[in-house]
This record gives C-alpha cells, sequence and structure tokens, in this order.
C-alpha cells in the first residue's frame, strides 16, 4: 500500500473525545484511561491524506484566522467529486454548507417540519437522530428494520404504514445506514422514495458514511434517485476530519432551500472555519486513492474481526459489514444486556465499545457497534482482551 494505515498514532493528551474522554465508569479506579483501547466513537486513528495535511499547514502558516468567505473553488470540488465518484450532478445554486452533518440535520428539521409533527427513521438508529429530532420539538417515530440472516432489510408494510400517518412530514435516512452497516441498493431507496411521495413526507438523507464502502458495494445517493429530497454530506468522516468543522446541505428545491438556509442563520452555523474550506478541496481534488486504498484496509479489518469472532467468540454474531466501519454485532447469546455487557468489557478488558441500546431502546438490545478504524495490531489487542473476559466463564 502507499499509505501506512498500520501506523500507531499516540491520540492520548491531544484533548481527543476518543482517548481522552473519562467513560462510563470514570469513578471506578479499574477504567484507567491510560490502558484503555477504545472503540467507540465514529473517528478514525489514521491520519489524513498527505495532501490534506499539506493544505491546512499551507493555511496555517498564513497566520491570519478572520472570518472567510467559502470561493468557488470550494463549490467546484464538491460538484466535480460526486459527479467522478458518483455520477451525480449537483447544481451550484443547490449547496448549503454548514460546521457539521448533525447541525445541518438539525436546521433541515426545523425548517421543514412544525413542532408535533412525526420524523420517521429506520431503526435502530444514529443516536443524534433521536435528540435532534426531540430538540426540535418533534416525535420520533421508529419503523425497525428486520433482521435477514447476517443483515437487515426494510419492512416496507410497517414503513408504509407509518408513512401513511397524517402526523408523519418528514423521512430522515442514514445512508448508507449507521449502524447496521447497509448500504442502501437503488431499487430500496426507490421504493422508499415512491413511498413517501405517495403520502406527502418528505426525504431528508445523512450520507456522511457515503464514501466507506466495502468491495462489491455500491453507494447510491438519494439526489440520483429524485431530486425530490434533501441530502447532508460531509467529507468528515471518510477523510478523518471531523475536528475542522465543514459540511454541505444539497437541496434543488428552492422554497425549502431558502428555509433550510434561514434556519442554518437562526441556528449560527452559517461560519465555517478557513481549515474546513481547504481541507474539503484537498479530499475531494486530490486524495482520491487514499480513500480508495483507506477502504481496502478497513475490509481487511473487518474480516479479521469477523474471523476472530467466529473462531473464538462463537456465541457473539458478526453483521455483514457493506459501508462504514462500524459492524453491528449481535451479543444476544451473552444472557445479560448490551449495557451491562459493555460496562463489563469497560471494566474488566479495557475495551470501550457501544451497546446496541445508544441506537434504539427496543431495537439495538442485543447488539453492540464496534469502530474498526484503527490500525491491525490494536484491533487484535482489543479482542483478545474481549475474549478473554467472555470466555471461558459465561455471563450470569
Amino acid at each position: 500500500m502507499k499509505y501506512d494505515f498500520d501506523e500507531l498514532i499516540e491520540r492520548r493528551g491531544t484533548n481527543c473525545v476518543k482517548w481522552d474522554e473519562e467513560g462510563p465508569c470514570q469513578t471506578d479506579d479499574r477504567c484507567s484511561s491510560k490502558e484503555m483501547i477504545p472503540l467507540w466513537v465514529a473517528d478514525m486513528d489514521f491520519k489524513v491524506a498527505p495532501a490534506i495535511q499539506e493544505a491546512v499547514r499551507k493555511r496555517a502558516e498564513h497566520g491570519v484566522f478572520g472570518y472567510n468567505i467559502v470561493p468557488e473553488s470550494y463549490y467546484e470540488a464538491v460538484i466535480a467529486w460526486f459527479r467522478r465518484r458518483h455520477q451525480w450532478d449537483i447544481h451550484r445554486e443547490w449547496l448549503l454548507y454548514t460546521t457539521a452533518v448533525v447541525p445541518a440535520m438539525s436546521c433541515v428539521i426545523k425548517a421543514l417540519t412544525m413542532p408535533g409533527e412525526k420524523v420517521l427513521i429506520l431503526s435502530p438508529a444514529y443516536n443524534c437522530f433521536f435528540s435532534s429530532i426531540k430538540n426540535n420539538g418533534c416525535e420520533v417515530l421508529e419503523s425497525p428494520l428486520k433482521a435477514a440472516d447476517d443483515s437487515f432489510e426494510v419492512d416496507f408494510i410497517d414503513f408504509e404504514s407509518k408513512c401513511a400517518d397524517e402526523k408523519t412530514t418528514l423521512f430522515l435516512l442514514c445512508n448508507p445506514h449507521n449502524p447496521t452497516g447497509r448500504v442502501w441498493t437503488r431499487d430500496e431507496l426507490q421504493r422508499m422514495y415512491d413511498i413517501c411521495h405517495r403520502h406527502g413526507v418528505k426525504v431528508v438523507s445523512d450520507e456522511i458514511h457515503c464514501e466507506l464502502i466495502m468491495p462489491g458495494y455500491r453507494f447510491v445517493p438519494f439526489g440520483t434517485v429524485t431530486d425530490d429530497c434533501v441530502v447532508m454530506n460531509s467529507p468528515s468522516k471518510s477523510f478523518n476530519t471531523a475536528g475542522l468543522q465543514i459540511a454541505n446541505i444539497i437541496c434543488s428545491h428552492p422554497t425549502w432551500r431558502r428555509r433550510i438556509d434561514r434556519a442554518i442563520n437562526i441556528n449560527e452555523v452559517c461560519d465555517v472555519n478557513p481549515f474546513g474550506i481547504v481541507a474539503l478541496q484537498a479530499a475531494y481534488n486530490e486524495s482520491e486513492d487514499w480513500i480508495d486504498e483507506l477502504n481496502q484496509y478497513l475490509w481487511g479489518n473487518y474480516q479479521s474481526i469477523r474471523d476472530f469472532i467466529e473462531e473464538n467468540i462463537p456465541q457473539w454474531k458478526v453483521c455483514r459489514l457493506e459501508g462504514t466501519y462500524l459492524p453491528w454485532v449481535d451479543v444476544s447469546a451473552m444472557g445479560i444486556t448490551s449495557q451491562q455487557l459493555c460496562n463489563r468489557l469497560f471494566a474488566e478488558a479495557k475495551v470501550w465499545i457501544n451497546p446496541g441500546t445508544m441506537y434504539g431502546r427496543e431495537t439495538g438490545e442485543g447488539y453492540v457497534r464496534l469502530n474498526i478504524a484503527c490500525p491491525r495490531s490494536r484491533l487484535m489487542d482489543a479482542l483478545q482482551r474481549i475474549e478473554t473476559v467472555v470466555n471461558p466463564c459465561p455471563f450470569t
């Protein structure tokens, strides 16, 4: 490989959420952060692509970091990337920039719903979906995904019944899906849209994981299914630039776009920093080979974790990973709750993973989510620690 994803980079002591956060049992002396391997929050332990490092370095050398105008070259980079990479033609006027996808999501919900209305999601779902909907005065309406072999699929009968609810006005999709790792097919997306359109439900698609696609799968932007939607994306997850605070909302509908733009300004998330601007351009203009190698490395990590668990922790079942770097693992055979299991692994294995109930109290129970975006040696160390706690004694 051209890029070294095996490099162990010390992130402790850098005010890093992933590595410096105290964790769920910070009052317990056994939970020393110096020993912990964090596989929880979704950022990567890899250096960003060299072109991004160089762009940020050059901007830093200027030494003045005042308010910014977002240049035309920024929009050109976004448009060219999605046309080249995903065969999606985005018009310049469709683009609205903001600080991150979660603020973007809150702005879109504020703009396109009224308090008291229902927002439909496929559950389990990214935990911020729940908080963003509730914080805007709306009600969360869950359509549970159906387990299908080692993966999940939409229960379209339930989905349509929820769309038919007169209080349901917006469908918030995660594409690719966090936490189940699904990459929705064009046929699935088309069916979602057809049902939503039939019942007057607006579609908003969070596509922040859109470049993290495993071999054999293809990401389909919702905007290539229909222009009648709102899409949110960012290079932050794929290129590991979350701290640089940049994201885009893509909306072809002029009335919706004006309302969203107003919400961005009301929520005061209309100013972005200079490093996010140059980092996005370096990612989209100069780092395509880096993301391709990253996906190959992540696929190797997924195969390693799947094989290790199958051989050494057979009571766990790793779900098929089509996209993201966040395998969803069925641990229901353990006989304890997901939260209890995660607490034990945190305290005894010194490995921090997320209980499935973070992503839905009912639909997430019996599952855990792991972040495999780290050097393989660190991942295997974490798995071996987990194995020593889980085996040979069953949890009771």
